[in-house]
C-alpha cells in the first residue's frame, strides 16, 4: 500500500519524525498497545502516527511514502485504508484521506514511551477515556 505526504504535511512531520524514526500509522481507537481511548464511537475512524525507535510485530506492513519515511502499519488498520490515500495538513490539523474522502480530520503524532502503569490501570484510563467521548 502506498500513502503520498503532501506538501504541508511534509513540513509539519518534518518537526516532528527525524530519518530514523520507525512510524506506525495506528488506529486511535484502542484496539492496540499505543491506544488508549476507547468506545464504539471511534472505531476505524481515529488514527494516530506513533513515532519509536524500533520495528513493531503487529504492524508489519510497509506504507510506501514519498517521504521515504520507515512507515507501517497493521492489518487491522488496513480494513479503513483503500486506494487513493494520502495526508495533508489543514487548519492546524494531520487530515488522513484516500479515495472515498476524509477518513481522520485530526490525525495526532505521537512518540511512543513505554507505559509506566499496570495493564489494569490503563484499561481503566481506557474506559474513562472512552465514555467521555463517546
Amino acid at each position: 500500500m502506498e500513502i503520498k505526504i503532501k506538501d504541508a504535511a511534509k513540513d509539519y512531520l518534518a518537526n516532528k519524525i527525524s530519518p530514523d524514526d520507525v512510524v506506525l500509522l495506528a488506529l486511535d481507537d484502542g484496539s492496540n498497545k499505543f491506544s488508549n481511548l476507547g468506545g464504539s464511537c471511534t472505531i476505524g475512524s481515529k488514527f494516530q502516527f506513533v513515532v519509536t525507535d524500533q520495528l513493531d510485530p503487529e504492524f508489519d506492513e510497509p506504507l510506501e511514502n514519498n517521504l521515504n519515511l520507515k512507515l507501517y502499519t497493521g492489518q487491522p488498520e488496513l480494513v479503513y485504508l483503500t486506494d487513493g490515500l494520502n495526508i495533508d495538513y489543514k487548519m492546524g490539523f494531520l487530515v488522513l484521506s484516500d479515495n472515498s474522502g476524509i477518513i481522520d480530520g485530526a490525525v495526532s503524532v505521537t512518540k511512543y514511551e513505554a507505559p509506566e502503569k499496570t495493564d489494569a490501570e490503563l484499561k481503566e484510563e481506557m474506559q474513562t477515556l472512552g465514555n467521555q467521548i463517546c
